[in-house]
């Protein structure tokens, strides 16, 4: 897709960078970007497959997505919701990804029940996690029309944490993963399944970012930041990140 007056740079073969300028700016991008990618994809093949991401940033264009002007131009009934990481807890938590989605507007949204996809991480992950994958596989062959994702400042992303056993996933697409810094369980997409993405998003907002901006960037170090592991050649990682986040890559 085309974002229009904004320069999109070719960082490298695998990462497409936009910095659209401060924070709003930013975030009226991301909205036009989803919104500009749900229309290719419904027009495409009728349906939206789009797997969400937690974080503050997301919830944010979740509650303008899910509001005047923006919910209009959306068919409601199009939407195939699913997550791309959740935490070893149940879905009326406070810390669930789910719980934070559908509170930030999608409850509200028309969009039937049995197209919203949670991950069940609560018990069972590795169960789960191969069930949530079989549902992906049945809908839409494991391609996402768009994988939404943020960065944390160790530098992972989704539930994929440096130094974990989900990193070296081979031939799955939803895994549980083990977080020995947290000591606690997540279920989380692969590098796999995002990287065959038709689109990544990935957020970043604000100067607490800058430096592991600065670093995934720039290390030759994948193992130490997984969010570098994301795209292909095939399907190129779109970065999406505010002037405050970018500051230390602006004139790289």
């Amino acid at each position: 897709m085309q974002i229009e007056q904004i320069k999109v740079k070719s960082w490298d073969e695998r990462r497409n960078l936009l910095i659209p300028g401060d924070q709003n700016t930013t975030l009226n991008l991301c909205l036009r970007h989803f919104i500009a990618i749900y229309q290719q994809s419904i027009q495409n093949h009728g349906s939206f497959y789009v797997a969400l991401a937690g974080g503050s940033t997301p919830r944010s264009i979740y509650e303008h997505l899910c509001s005047l002007p923006y919910k209009d131009q959306i068919d409601w009934s199009k939407i195939w919701l699913f997550w791309s990481d959740e935490r070893n807890v149940p879905p009326n938590h406070p810390e669930s990804n789910y719980q934070m989605a559908m509170n930030g507007g999608f409850k509200n949204m028309a969009i039937p029940p049995n197209q919203i996809h949670r991950m069940v991480a609560e018990k069972e992950l590795e169960k789960n996690a191969l069930e949530y994958e079989k549902t992906i596989l049945s809908l839409f062959h494991g391609s996402f029309d768009l994988v939404l994702l943020g960065i944390g400042e160790d530098g992972h992303t989704a539930s994929l944490f440096p130094n974990t056993k989900a990193l070296d996933a081979k031939g799955r697409l939803v895994i549980e993963n083990y977080l020995p810094q947290k000591k606690s369980w997540r279920m989380t997409l692969t590098i796999e399944c995002i990287n065959q993405a038709k689109n990544i998003a990935i957020y970043v907002f604000g100067p607490s970012k800058k430096h592991i901006v600065k670093e995934v960037f720039t290390s030759p170090n994948q193992e130490l930041y997984p969010a570098q592991k994301i795209g292909t050649k095939e399907h190129k990682a779109l970065w999406i990140i505010d002037e405050a986040a970018a500051s230390e890559i602006l004139h790289l």
